[in-house]
């Protein structure tokens, strides 16, 4: 069966990758036009343009009053103006009512005073600025006339629901893996790493470095949804991997062993990847690297495996019951985390894209592909190359949406978080193909060896002389 699967994994790999090149093609293209039409030129009027409030921090669905002043005003400069008028860079996150600045050309060095309506439409941020439009149509901008606008959704008792309840399953899944910690196994493992070692370098460095490239890739200019999709990447194989890997055949012993590894290695290398690769995304962003509260997460999580550990050590009932419901607690929390998250934030739908539905879709896939190549490559057995692929390719959603909630002031925290919601919606689905797909072959498989068993005919009966 490995050579078919092997096939299949192959195609797969080779299609999503001319995909990501049709898509970079299109992206490219429509990327190029938005440059040029963003590109405003600025004006050489020496307009000074004042704003009240200086900045804007509105909730979703809201509004706003605005005054605008305009000094320094010279006649001579409307006689080439055929309008001014106050605009908005992203009109799906704010924009204003009635924009059209009225200026009457009466005397040199007049001032404007206006007020206007802003609507908060969207989570995001965008900047309003002053634009004059030329009698021959082009536009230019009014130097230093920028209003930083931010779009957040107001506090909901809904949300701290969520958060709490998300603490708690991963502090409870924490604990857990602390009791089924085998200290044992990990021994025999080491001595004999090959398996752990290719699942390492897969998950802490193949997809940390996929999830980055894709993002740039799907989301040029969209720096939440690429640090969405980054600290996805850099998360620690999830928990239904395991499940997943008793139902394709793959080695389970090898898969715990793998995810309790990356579990632990996710305390250093989460960190590491943020600090240092991640910290490109943050500063393109213009958002400050939160530090201290990244590493206080990941401290927080050492909490609930010590405390799993000690009730190894201490408690061995309780730990095995802890060990017979880790599965089906892993299974609670990402059914829960995704379905909670969908159903108290319904906006995300609103930011989905075919580009988020790739890249949820394109992270965990190339996972698998590269996971089973690699460890094929390696001449694993078939059992520990599906082991690897599924590890490689599942990721703790639930790990990243609970340090994006926590690291990220708003809106960054909520816009970020659609990315592990899609990654974690589209990841069974490569698997469920999969699944049918060997479960077909093998029956398949039966009836040709059942059609090739030649039918046995009853032999005569012969009849012995008296």
């Amino acid at each position: 069966m490995a050579c078919p699967l092997y096939k299949l994994l192959l195609f797969t790999a080779l299609l999503i990758l001319q995909l990501i090149a049709t898509c970079k093609a299109t992206l490219t293209a429509n990327h190029d036009e938005q440059q040029d039409n963003a590109i405003r030129q600025v004006s050489s009027v020496d307009w000074e343009v004042t704003y009240d409030p200086p900045k804007l921090n509105m909730d979703m669905s809201t509004t706003r009053n605005l005054t605008l002043r305009i000094e320094r005003i010279v006649k001579a400069d409307l006689e080439d103006i055929r309008s001014v008028q106050l605009r908005s860079e992203r009109e799906h996150v704010a924009w204003v009512e009635n924009g059209t600045i009225v200026i009457e050309p009466l005397v040199a060095a007049i001032a404007y005073n206006g007020s206007f309506t802003v609507v908060a439409n969207f989570l995001g941020q965008t900047s309003f600025f002053v634009e004059l439009v030329r009698m021959n149509g082009t536009t230019e901008s009014i130097k230093s006339s920028t209003l930083p606008i931010t779009v957040i959704r107001p506090e909901r008792v809904i949300d701290h629901v969520f958060t709490g309840s998300v603490i708690l399953l991963i502090s409870i899944l924490y604990i857990n893996f602390g009791a089924a910690l085998d200290v044992g196994a990990l021994k025999q493992i080491a001595r004999r790493p090959i398996g752990p070692m290719i699942g390492f370098v897969c998950q802490f460095v193949f997809m940390p470095l996929l999830s980055y490239g894709l993002g740039h890739l799907l989301f040029p200019e969209n720096y939440e949804l690429q640090l969405g999709l980054f600290f996805t990447g850099v998360s620690p194989a999830g928990g239904a991997s395991n499940i997943w890997t008793v139902a394709l055949g793959g080695n389970l012993t090898l898969s715990i062993a793998m995810t309790t590894i990356s579990t632990i290695a996710a305390f250093g290398m989460m960190p590491l990847w943020i600090f240092t690769l991640g910290r490109t995304i943050f500063q393109r962003a213009n958002l400050v690297v939160p530090y201290s509260r990244i590493a206080y997460t990941a401290v927080g999580l050492v909490v609930p495996i010590s405390a799993g550990l000690l009730i190894q050590r201490y408690c061995p009932r309780f730990s095995r019951l802890l060990v017979r419901i880790l599965k089906p607690m892993s299974v609670i929390l990402i059914l829960f985390i995704v379905i909670f998250a969908i159903v108290t934030n319904l906006y995300l739908f609103e930011l989905f894209s075919w580009q988020i539905i790739i890249a949820g879709l394109g992270l965990p896939l190339l996972g698998y592909c590269f996971g089973f190549l690699a460890s094929t490559l390696m001449r694993l057995p078939l059992a520990d190359s599906l082991a690897i692929s599924v590890e490689t390719g599942i990721q703790n959603t639930g790990i990243a949406i609970f340090l994006l909630r926590f690291a990220l002031e708003q809106p960054a925290a909520d816009l970020t978080t659609v990315m592990p919601v899609s990654n974690a919606i589209m990841t069974p689905l490569p698997l469920l193909l999969l699944l049918v797909g060997l479960r077909i072959h093998e029956r398949t498989k039966r009836r040709a060896e059942n059609s090739l068993i030649p039918k046995t005919e009853t032999d005569p009966v012969v009849a012995t002389p008296e």
